[in-house]
C-alpha cells in the first residue's frame, strides 16, 4: 500500500513531537512515556488484567472480552494487516524532502522493532482491551483503561518508532476488534450461562 498520501500530516505531528523537546516538561514526561512504551511491548499487562478481573464474577464478562479483544487484534493486526501492508518503520523509510527543511531523525529512546509500522500493536491492542473493559459499565475500570491505552498510543509516536497514522488507524482498528469481541463474547456468554445454570458470568 502507498502511504505516500499520508507523509505531509505525519511529519507536520513529528515536527510538533520534537517541538516538546525544547520544554522542560520533555524531563518530566520522556521517563514516562519510555517506561510505558517499553512496559506495553508484549501486552502482557493487558493479558494479566484480563485474567484477574475474570477471576471475579462481577468482573468475569469484562476480563473475557479483554482477552477475546486481545486475540481478535493479535490475528487481524499482528499477523494480517501488518504483513499484508507491509509498511515500513519510520527510521527505514527514505523521508522525501519536507518543507521547512524538516528531516526525520530517530532519537533512539528505545530498541528499534523489526515488525512493519501500520497498524501501531501497542494502540490496536490498548484500545481492544479498553473497549473490552467497557462492557464491565464501570467508569471507575474503563475511562483509567481508555486514558492509559491513549498514552500509550502517544508514547509510540513521542519515541518516533511510529507514524502518526499508525496510531490512530491503530486505534480505531483497536475499537473495532474490540467491538467484535464484545458480540462474539456476548453469545458465549448467553450460551454458558444457558446450558451450564451454572451462574459463571453475570446475566
Amino acid at each position: 500500500m502507498d502511504f505516500s498520501a499520508f507523509l505531509n500530516f505525519d511529519a507536520a505531528v513529528f515536527q510538533w513531537v520534537n517541538k516538546i523537546h525544547d520544554y522542560s516538561i520533555d524531563a518530566i514526561i520522556e521517563p514516562v512515556l519510555v517506561f510505558l512504551t517499553n512496559l506495553f511491548d508484549t501486552g502482557i499487562f493487558w493479558i494479566i488484567l484480563a485474567a484477574v478481573l475474570f477471576c471475579f464474577k462481577k468482573t468475569r464478562r469484562a476480563g473475557l472480552t479483554m482477552a477475546a479483544a486481545l486475540l481478535v487484534m493479535m490475528v487481524c493486526n499482528n499477523l494480517v494487516l501488518k504483513n499484508l501492508l507491509a509498511r515500513p518503520r519510520p527510521f527505514n523509510l527514505d523521508w522525501p524532502a519536507m518543507k521547512d527543511g524538516w528531516k526525520y531523525v530517530y532519537p533512539g529512546l528505545v530498541d528499534q522493532p523489526h515488525s512493519y509500522s501500520f497498524p501501531s500493536g501497542h494502540s490496536s491492542s490498548g484500545f481492544a482491551a479498553a473497549t473490552g473493559l467497557c462492557v464491565s459499565k464501570k467508569p471507575y475500570l474503563y475511562i483509567p483503561g481508555l486514558l492509559l491505552a491513549a498514552i500509550v498510543a502517544f508514547s509510540r509516536i513521542y519515541v518516533m518508532v511510529h507514524y502518526p497514522t499508525d496510531v490512530i488507524f491503530g486505534a480505531l482498528f483497536g475499537v473495532i476488534y474490540g467491538l467484535i469481541a464484545i458480540f462474539i463474547c456476548k453469545w458465549i456468554i448467553k450460551m454458558v450461562n444457558d446450558k451450564t445454570k451454572l451462574g459463571l458470568f453475570r446475566a
